[in-house]
């Protein structure tokens, strides 16, 4: 019997780790498509003589389909289910793969790239809930720290993936090679199970009940989650009609929508789009240099992830955005005036290059991370489904604004101005942080949300009465 009980108990953690494994490759995926246009696109331009708009489109496609997809993905996921839409991601993510390697002109590519988007907008909704929803509360939080992390981990994947081909300068095979993780997402769903809560929410409790005896280490656990479910689960979403009657609730809606812009303003998906251009702008003409350039950008990122996640609880979420801002903000000015000033030498031209790896490490240690903290944060329960999917759209559509105007700002503004202007909002993030943004560390959601509906400005519903 007791051989029995262990038996199960591996086959449970085991399964258990297989569904964090398939979630975490969506984060992957989700990565690769947002690092590997970097690498690419200056061949593209080359191959299909595109101007420096289209060039824009062609980055800034995909981020038009993920806010298309993320606004439909809360709909998909409670009707469909978890499992349903991130097949449907999986197909997505192999399909736009395979038609962005084979674009015949540009035209198709951006198409191609905005399937790629619908995918990504599924992934970044689904992913993180079914993981919330799947895996045992004691490893949650860490679970979805991974998926996190997996994204930057895509990112420098693209990057490397990018640089080994542009040796022979082959866009089509940087595209295409997605296709393979994508296949793996794909064939690998197949053998997930729904999601628990999602079965009980449909009225489905004796699946849910299968479900969780699979994935938790004693039938008592199971039992015991699946009557959390069922309290739960009598708090009905009413994101609509709450955010039209409720003052309060409003405010926590256009909080997260500021957040989002904050996030995607401070200039990091330019770094993350426009790499190589930015590195030859930095005095690195060589494209070889250009792509380890970029593998170095993507590395950092890793890295410094690991920072905002020994620091976040530490130090809480107000504290470490107001530094990463910060540093962000003196990253992007000295860059900023070293290219008014002239880039003559070696050392200027590396110096240059540590000043943009020092805004790297400042938005992986804050902004990146605790944004996304934040808005999970300080939405009520019962509006929390509508909040996030507002505060993940808008995280899209201001992404799509920052890659379709930086090489218009470098061609009106200037290399210096641009920079400059990035600087100058961060700066003004810190102003906006300290007079808006709530310290949340340590304190429970429902503390939270008691006192922003209680009418607490927005910068004091954390504080503990």
């Amino acid at each position: 019997m007791p051989g029995n009980t262990h038996k199960s108990r591996t086959s449970n953690k085991a399964m258990t780790l297989f569904v964090c494994f398939l979630a975490a490759l969506a984060g992957l995926l989700f990565g690769l498509d947002i690092g590997v246009i970097a690498g690419a696109l200056p061949f593209i331009a080359k191959d299909f003589n595109v101007t420096a708009h289209q060039q824009e489109w062609i980055v800034s496609s995909m981020m038009f389909g993920a806010a298309i997809g993320a606004i439909g993905s809360g709909w998909m996921s409670s009707r469909l289910g978890r499992k349903k839409s991130l097949m449907a991601g999986a197909v997505l993510f192999v399909i736009g793969s395979l038609w962005s390697s084979m674009a015949p002109n540009p035209d198709m590519l951006i198409v191609a790239r905005v399937l790629l988007g619908l995918a990504v907008g599924i992934a970044s909704y689904t992913a993180p809930l079914y993981l919330s929803e799947i895996a045992p509360e004691k490893i949650r939080g860490s679970m979805i720290s991974l998926y996190q992390l997996m994204i930057t981990i895509g990112i420098l994947g693209a990057y490397l993936s990018d640089t080994a081909f542009s040796f022979t300068g082959n866009w089509r095979w940087m595209l295409g090679i997605i296709t393979i993780p994508a296949l793996l997402l794909l064939i690998g769903v197949f053998f997930l199970p729904n999601s628990p809560r999602w079965l009980a929410a449909k009225g489905n409790f004796r699946d849910a009940q299968r479900v969780l005896d699979r994935l938790r280490d004693t039938s008592e656990q199971a039992k015991r989650e699946l009557d959390e479910i069922r309290e739960s689960l009598k708090i009905k979403q009413s994101g609509w009609s709450l955010f039209t009657s409720n003052t309060h609730f409003r405010r926590a809606v256009y909080l997260g929508v500021l957040l989002q812009v904050m996030q995607q303003f401070t200039g990091m998906n330019v770094i993350m789009y426009y790499a190589p251009k930015i590195f030859e702008i930095a005095g690195f003409t060589n494209t070889t240099e250009q792509m380890w350039g970029t593998v170095i950008v993507g590395l950092i990122n890793v890295l410094a992830t690991f920072i905002a996640i020994g620091l976040v609880d530490r130090w809480g979420r107000k504290p470490t955005l107001t530094l990463g801002f910060l540093v962000m903000a003196a990253g992007m000015g000295v860059l900023g005036t070293m290219l008014h000033m002239g880039i003559h030498s070696v050392g200027a031209q590396y110096f240059a290059i540590a000043m943009l790896l020092m805004f790297i490490i400042g938005f992986a240690m804050s902004a990146g991370p605790l944004i996304w903290v934040l808005c999970s944060e300080i939405q009520p329960l019962k509006g929390r489904d509508f909040g996030v999917t507002v505060s993940t759209t808008t995280n899209w559509i201001a992404n799509m604004i920052v890659g379709a105007t930086f090489l218009t700002m470098l061609n009106t503004l200037g290399n210096a101005n641009t920079f400059w202007v990035y600087a100058g909002l961060n700066i003004f993030f810190i102003v906006l942080t300290l007079m808006l943004i709530p310290e949340t560390k340590g304190v429970s959601l429902e503390h939270i949300e008691r006192n922003l509906l209680a009418g607490k400005k927005l910068r004091d519903i954390g504080h503990r009465d």
